[in-house]
């Protein structure tokens, strides 16, 4: 696992100079559960040992179009942050969910709808202070003492880059970021 992630990061830090989006990027389809089980995987050996993470995956759902190296990092960005958020012994939730209310237009002149495939961690904490609220996925806007403010930026631009969307909702001591992927065409 660590000469992986270390090849993964190596590759990482190689794109980091197209950081502002828009970049190409590689696609082929994924299957997102086992993205989503090497990210926690991967916490629970370091910064998440002491959480419980609840899974709840919907297992009729196809591939995504998706760089498997990029959305590690972006998944490993969002769980990291929910842990973060989190009191110690609490549960995060991360769920996969058939994104019926979604849809992607490829274009104007196209009228190919794509499906989407949700993925939603939510954590228990403080939640998201006011006076960021509207600047989450800016560069260097962090409210963290020790934080870069570069996490949820990265996250933007890795999820754009895949043609998707994230979404955060806070409200009642619950914080949840929904990042929708589209479905491998011909899939859905």
């Amino acid at each position: 696992m660590i000469v992986e992630e270390t090849n993964r990061v190596t590759a990482l830090l190689d794109r980091m100079e197209g950081f502002a989006g828009g970049g190409v990027v590689a696609l082929a389809p994924v299957n997102i559960h086992e993205i989503l089980d090497h990210c926690l995987r991967i916490s629970a050996a370091s910064y998440g040992a002491s959480m419980t993470v609840t899974r709840s995956y919907d297992p009729s759902l196809p591939p995504v179009d998706g760089h498997r190296d990029l959305l590690i990092q972006a998944f490993l960005n969002i769980i990291k942050n929910a842990f973060e958020a989190s009191e110690n012994n609490t549960k995060i939730k991360v769920k996969t969910i058939y994104n019926l209310g979604s849809r992607l237009t490829i274009s104007k002149s196209n009228s190919d709808h794509l499906s989407m495939l949700g993925v939603v961690v939510v954590n228990q904490g403080q939640g998201i202070p006011d006076a960021i609220k509207t600047r989450l996925f800016d560069p260097f806007v962090t409210a963290k003492a020790e934080g870069t403010g570069l996490g949820l930026a990265l996250v933007a631009s890795i999820i754009a880059d895949h043609g998707g969307s994230v979404e955060v909702n806070d409200k009642d001591g619950e914080t949840s970021f929904q990042i929708n992927l589209p479905i491998t065409r011909g899939m859905a």
